[in-house]
C-alpha cells in the first residue's frame, strides 16, 4: 500500500530539492504526528534546530521529541551535529518493555 503525502509533504513540493528534508518517524511518534513521514523546508542547521522546527510544525510531538533520539546517516546525532538538506533523518522515541 503506497504512503499518501501529507499536506506539510506537498506543502513543499515547490522547493528544491536542496532546500528541503525528510524526516522519517517512529512508533508512537508517528502515531501523534499522524504520518510516518514528514518533509520540511530545511536548508541545513544542527539537531537542535531541527528538533525546534519539528516541534513548531507538528506539536502533537513536542513531548516525545524532547525525549527522542535523532540519527542522521544512520548513526544517533547530539544537538550541534550538523544536518544537510539531502541527510538522511530519523525520530526514534524511547523504548519502553521489558
Amino acid at each position: 500500500m503506497a504512503e499518501q503525502a501529507s499536506p506539510r509533504d506537498r506543502s513543499v513540493d515547490v522547493l528544491p530539492p536542496g532546500h528541503r528534508l525528510t524526516v522519517d518517524l517512529f512508533a508512537g511518534m508517528a502515531e501523534a504526528a499522524g504520518n510516518r513521514r514528514l518533509v520540511i523546508p530545511w536548508d541545513g542547521g544542527s539537531v537542535a534546530q531541527l528538533r525546534g522546527i519539528l516541534g513548531d510544525l507538528c506539536p502533537a510531538i513536542g513531548p516525545l521529541l524532547a525525549r527522542s533520539a535523532i540519527a542522521v546517516g544512520g548513526r544517533y546525532a547530539s544537538d550541534d551535529t550538523p544536518v544537510e538538506s539531502n541527510a538522511d533523518v530519523a525520530v526514534i522515541p524511547p523504548v519502553s518493555g521489558g
